[in-house]
């Protein structure tokens, strides 16, 4: 327990008496503030504070500094009236944000000293901080690595979501199967964020519209009646490296504009006096809510709705209030839609400008499209938001008027382009069989619109909207993703981060092409020792990880077979389980002699409304019992799920794989940034040409990357020619005695019924929607090859280091500074 009495700080420096009395001084200081917020900010005496309360006090003090840089920021950036860009995501996967904030602000030893003192370690303390629950997956944890860089490069930004009370769901695995729990992030508080209560905005939803004329015989609509919401806005700042820039996250949570009917609850209606607040709350409870229902549609729309129009509305008012107005709207800001789920802000603004704001059709329409730039992130047509007519005129009846007039005048445009071309008009309408496509009206009402891969960007153009692209070639391009290096080596594997910095100094911290001066140190014994003795730390430490939350015992020296990413069938889960249950055969069979010891790793959530995934987790979780039970092979082979993967279980995996799983069916995956982290963190990839593979296999080098697979073209081939995944089974012979083994049921015993095992297999044999069979013998070749390769360590490690050296374009900084000079016009404001 922690005394209140502040200890005297060691010397740090004896050959520098005046630097150690300077940071002597700079400790006492920080833990000072500690103790003061532990007892002014939470009422606790340092002798009885639990350590969820130092966790707390410390954030708080963290916090005083960087708020300080927050305020000179807002200050040089509203001085300079500059242009900005406003992000809006529905996601930002933000996982803790202590150590990240301590190594921006360059306070991390300092903290970390002045906890000492107070005799608290900061690796307990961090574990009380809960992830954000403000995303799910690759989309969110992207837009937070934009936000790092874009403050990184003093960019003035703000990026814009949703205040989640909770998140996604909290995944807890039971029977071996995927259970969702309600993820309460917020139980205990959070001290990062602010209530900026004087910025709360007004959201009107339902109703109808009635059209009136002016005295000039114009007709004038006016959206009335149904039901206003409130926006409470609540700020995160985010803190640049090197802490000069500090730009901030404002997310949206909402709120009954009548919250309690006190005349009801006189009358002894208990429950019906708070009926409007518990309906009009639940819109910033849940991100994503499951859809399979009506009641769960309407809830998704109406959330995405609130999000935007509190967004916009918060925009304009800041616009204005620096003096500005709408002759110069287009000048100072940008808005970039992270995806399609934001897309109802095309048809919002125009709604403001032409009833809010009385502008006529074409200069509000002027004013939208040269405002929003456009980012898709799938290729799945399902994942495209679609709304149907119905739903969309009953929760937003203007706007479903304004996309019919924006529609109307596309398709003018297209037919005099492709006169009495039909399916041209079919394919290039908003409109789809008593559906709005949100992705079109994305695409229409953007100056912009880019993929994040090249491959991606391509398939972009000439599947997802040819017809706009022959349209306005100009307005797509490609914006590869990346990745921060603070969060994901310098935060996540400390070890590796002083070994890089120990050979080549720290500017690859913000220039990650300097990663190639590792290169000539591959072939250094000394340096592949160290780089080994770090990965073999690191897989230690994930070994102590497995067995305190799985209860599963693995070898470090074991090859770690990582699949870490959201369960989808084009991700393709199930064809790593194929090759696992091959494996597995051939070691009972001793088919199998020189090979290493294999632990596989997965980990990802499943939608709630997705049966097939969940179908997918429950198989690996009994394939894994199965397996882990064979006494016969414990030091060969394990297999372990780990349950409610985030970014902080992230950051203990990552840091520890061998091997990279990217292995989702070639054309189907945009980018991946999984693939980047761990790539980046030193582990081999096994891979389709899929997304951002082709790339990172361009950058790194085909004798370092195993590469395996039919490519999209080949894909889209043989599904024209009517793909039968059965002739794969009939002349496979392994494969079809695996196939065989998973329909007998001898995995499926403890499945209560479902037989998951089974159904994967039945599914594979008479559908296989993303060609898993035609790519089980090349995938099992690759695996193998992977093996051999690791049995030479020098070899392997020498590998691992040349990929490492290489990975500089996928630094999330080079995305930024593409964004900034060829979509958003965007220059730094340095910040005094």
């Amino acid at each position: 327990m922690a005394t209140k009495k502040l200890q005297s700080v060691r010397t740090v420096s004896s050959a520098n008496p005046v630097a150690g009395k300077r940071l002597s001084w700079q400790v006492d200081q920080m833990a000072e503030r500690i103790v003061r917020h532990l007892e002014r900010m939470l009422a606790r005496e340092p002798v009885s504070a639990e350590m969820r309360d130092w966790w707390q006090a410390n954030v708080y003090a963290v916090r005083d500094r960087i708020l300080e840089r927050f305020i000179k920021t807002q200050k040089a950036q509203h001085d300079a009236n500059c242009r900005r860009v406003y992000y809006l995501s529905m996601e930002y996967l933000m996982g803790r944000l202590l150590r990240d904030s301590l190594h921006n602000c360059e306070l991390f030893d300092l903290n970390r000293e002045a906890l000492h003192q107070l005799g608290i370690r900061f690796e307990e303390l961090e574990r009380q901080e809960e992830d954000m629950g403000l995303g799910n997956g690759g989309l969110g944890r992207l837009a937070a690595c934009f936000m790092d860089s874009l403050a990184t490069l003093n960019y003035p930004a703000i990026g814009y979501g949703m205040h989640y009370e909770f998140g996604m769901f909290r995944q807890q695995i039971e029977n071996f199967q995927q259970r969702e729990l309600a993820d309460n992030w917020l139980i205990y508080g959070n001290p990062w964020q602010i209530m900026r209560p004087e910025n709360v905005q007004r959201v009107r939803i339902f109703g109808h519209v009635e059209c009136r004329f002016d005295d000039d015989g114009n007709p004038q609509f006016h959206w009335l009646g149904g039901e206003v919401l409130r926006g409470i806005p609540w700020d995160i700042p985010v803190v640049g490296y090197g802490a000069e820039t500090v730009n901030f996250l404002r997310l949206w949570e909402a709120r009954a504009s009548n919250e309690f009917d006190l005349q009801d609850f006189n009358k002894g209606n208990f429950h019906e006096a708070l009926q409007d607040k518990a309906r009009n709350e639940i819109i910033s409870k849940v991100l994503y809510p499951n859809d399979e229902s009506d009641a769960g549609k309407e809830l998704r729309l109406v959330q995405q709705y609130f999000f935007v129009c509190c967004s916009l509305k918060d925009i304009i008012r800041r616009h204005f209030s620096g003096g500005n107005g709408w002759h110069n709207f287009t000048e100072r800001v940008c808005i970039q839609l992270n995806d399609t789920h934001p897309a109802i802000a095309i048809a919002e603004l125009v709604r403001i400008l032409v009833d809010d704001v009385r502008l006529g059709w074409d200069r509000a329409w002027e004013i939208t499209t040269s405002t929003f730039a456009y980012t898709n992130h799938t290729l799945l047509p399902e994942a495209l938001e679609k709304w149907s007519v119905a739903l969309l005129g009953k929760v937003l009846p203007r706007h479903l008027q304004i996309i019919e007039e924006i529609n109307r005048r596309l398709l003018e445009t297209v037919g005099e382009r492709w006169p009495g071309d039909g399916t041209k008009l079919r394919e290039m309408s908003i409109f789809e069989d008593g559906h709005v496509r949100m992705g079109h009206l994305a695409v229409a009402g953007s100056f912009s619109i880019n993929g994040v891969a090249a491959m991606h960007s391509q398939l972009v153009k000439s599947v997802l909207f040819p017809g706009f692209y022959q349209l306005h070639p100009s307005k797509f391009g490609n914006k590869t993703n990346g990745v921060t290096p603070r969060r994901w080596i310098q935060s996540a594997n400390p070890r590796l981060a002083q070994l890089i910095t120990h050979t080549i100094g720290d500017q690859w911290l913000v220039d990650l092409e300097e990663l190639r001066r590792l290169e000539p140190h591959a072939n250094n014994l000394q340096f592949r020792n160290e780089f080994a003795r770090v990965k073999l730390q690191n897989k230690t430490d994930l070994a102590n990880f497995i067995e305190e939350n799985c209860g599963i015992s693995v070898d470090p020296r074991a090859l770690f077979d990582v699949h870490i990413k959201r369960i989808h069938e084009y991700k393709r889960q199930h064809l790593n389980l194929l090759h696992i249950l091959t494996l597995y055969h051939r070691l009972r069979n001793g088919l199998a002699k020189d090979v290493p010891p294999r632990v596989f790793l997965f980990g990802g959530k499943a939608a709630p409304g997705y049966a097939m995934a969940k179908t997918i987790i429950h198989a690996i979780n009994l394939v894994a019992d199965h397996i882990n039970g064979d006494p016969d092979l414990t030091e060969k082979i394990r297999v372990v799920f780990v349950p409610n993967y985030d970014v902080s279980s992230a950051m203990a995996i990552i840091p520890a794989a061998d091997l990279s799983e990217q292995i989702s069916a070639a054309g189907t995956e945009a980018s991946g940034t999984g693939n980047m982290k761990l790539a980046l963190n030193g582990a081999l990839t096994i891979g389709t040409l899929d997304g951002a593979n082709a790339e990172i296999l361009e950058e790194v080098g085909q004798n370092n990357f195993f590469l395996f697979g039919h490519t999209a073209i080949e894909l889209e081939s043989l599904r024209r020619n009517g793909y039968q995944p059965r002739t794969f089974y009939e002349e496979d012979g392994e494969l079809r005695r695996v196939l065989d083994w998973m329909l007998s049921g001898a995995f499926d015993g403890k499945s209560g019924g479902a037989n998951p095992v089974r159904r994967i297999a039945e599914n594979l044999l008479n559908e296989d929607r993303f060609c898993a069979l035609a790519d089980y013998r090349p995938y099992v070749a690759a695996q193998e090859l992977a093996s051999n390769y690791y049995l030479n360590s020098e070899l392997w490690y020498a590998m691992a280091i040349l990929t490492v050296a290489r990975m500089g374009k996928f630094s999330s900084d080079r995305s930024i500074r593409e964004y900034a000079r060829e979509i958003w016009h965007l220059s730094p404001v340095p910040v005094p």
